[in-house]
C-alpha cells in the first residue's frame, strides 16, 4: 500500500471498509443468514432452521449441482485448450493478426451474454449440426463465454516469460516441440491453472445464456436458483446459493493449491 503514515493508512482501510461491507460482505452475509430461515422479522430474516439444505443437497437440488459441476469442468477444459493455443499462436503471428484475434476471442464478452445463448442457438438448432436440446448445446455456450478469459491469461503470462528459456533449449538441440511440453508449457502451468479456475468459477455462475439453451434433463444449479426464487422460495434459493458458492470456493481452493505448488517448480 503507497501510504506511508499511519492516518493514511488507517483512512484508507476506512474507505475500504465502507465500500467493501456494503456492496460485497453484507449481501452474502444476508444470502447465507437467510438460507438458515424461516420468514423475515423487519429487515432481517429470521426462524433459524437446518431444513431449507436437506431439500438443496437432495434429489433435483443436487442432480442440478452435479450437471453444474460437469458443465463447467468440460467447458473449462475446452476453454484452456483452445485458449491456450490461440494465445500460443497470436505469440509467433504478427500485430495485425494478433489484434484478429484479440478482437474475436473477446467479441463473446462484448456483447451480452443472453445474445451468445441466442446465437448459438439459431446457429446449432438445424442441420448439418443440430445441438438444441442436448446438454452439449449448453456446454458449448459456457465454453464460447469462457475462452476469451484463458487466452486473455495465457497471452499475459507469454508476454512476460523470458524467451532466453526457449532460446537455451533451442541451442541445446532441443525441437520446437520439445521446448513447448518441456520448457514453455511447465513455465505457463500457474498461469493455465488460473485461467482454468477463473473459467470454472465463470461457468458455475452463467445464468443468462443458460436460460436459453438448457434441456429439461440439464438443468445447472443458477437456473433452479433463479425458478426458486422466482416462485417465491426465496429460503430454499438462498441454501441452493450457498451450496453454489461453497462448490465453487472449495474447487477454487484446490486450484490454487496447484497453482502454488506449481509456482515452486
Amino acid at each position: 500500500m503507497l501510504v506511508h503514515s499511519r492516518k493514511g493508512r488507517w483512512g484508507a482501510w476506512a474507505v475500504f471498509a465502507l465500500l467493501f461491507v456494503p456492496l460485497f460482505a453484507l449481501p452474502l452475509l444476508i444470502v447465507v443468514v437467510a438460507s438458515f430461515s424461516t420468514n423475515w422479522s423487519g429487515a432481517f430474516p429470521s426462524g433459524p432452521t437446518a431444513g431449507h439444505y436437506e431439500a438443496a443437497t437432495r434429489g433435483e437440488s443436487l442432480a442440478a449441482l452435479g450437471v453444474s459441476l460437469q458443465t463447467a469442468i468440460g467447458a473449462s477444459l475446452v476453454a484452456l485448450v483452445l485458449g491456450t493455443w490461440a494465445a500460443l499462436s497470436a505469440s509467433v503471428v504478427g500485430r495485425r493478426a494478433r489484434r484478429v484475434l484479440d478482437a474475436l476471442f473477446m467479441l463473446p464478452v462484448a456483447v451480452p451474454s443472453v445474445v451468445v445463448g441466442l446465437a448459438v442457438l439459431v446457429a446449432y438448432s438445424k442441420p448439418p449440426v443440430t445441438l438444441n436440446g442436448t446438454r452439449w448445446i449448453v456446454i458449448l455456450a459456457h465454453t464460447v463465454l469462457v475462452t476469451a478469459f484463458a487466452f486473455q491469461s495465457v497471452s499475459a503470462a507469454l508476454t512476460r516469460l523470458d524467451p532466453a528459456y526457449e532460446q537455451a533449449a533451442a541451442s541445446l538441440g532441443a525441437r520446437p516441440a520439445y521446448v513447448l511440453w518441456r520448457v514453455k508449457l511447465p513455465l505457463l502451468l500457474p498461469s493455465l491453472n488460473a485461467a482454468a479456475g477463473l473459467c470454472f468459477a465463470l461457468s458455475m455462475g452463467e445464468l443468462s445464456a443458460t436460460m436459453m439453451l438448457y434441456p429439461p434433463d440439464w438443468m445447472p444449479l443458477p437456473v433452479q436458483i433463479f425458478a426458486a426464487t422466482d416462485r417465491g422460495s426465496l429460503f430454499t434459493g438462498s441454501a441452493l446459493a450457498v451450496v453454489l458458492m461453497a462448490t465453487t470456493l472449495l474447487v477454487l481452493l484446490a486450484v490454487s493449491r496447484v497453482r502454488t505448488k506449481a509456482s515452486y517448480r
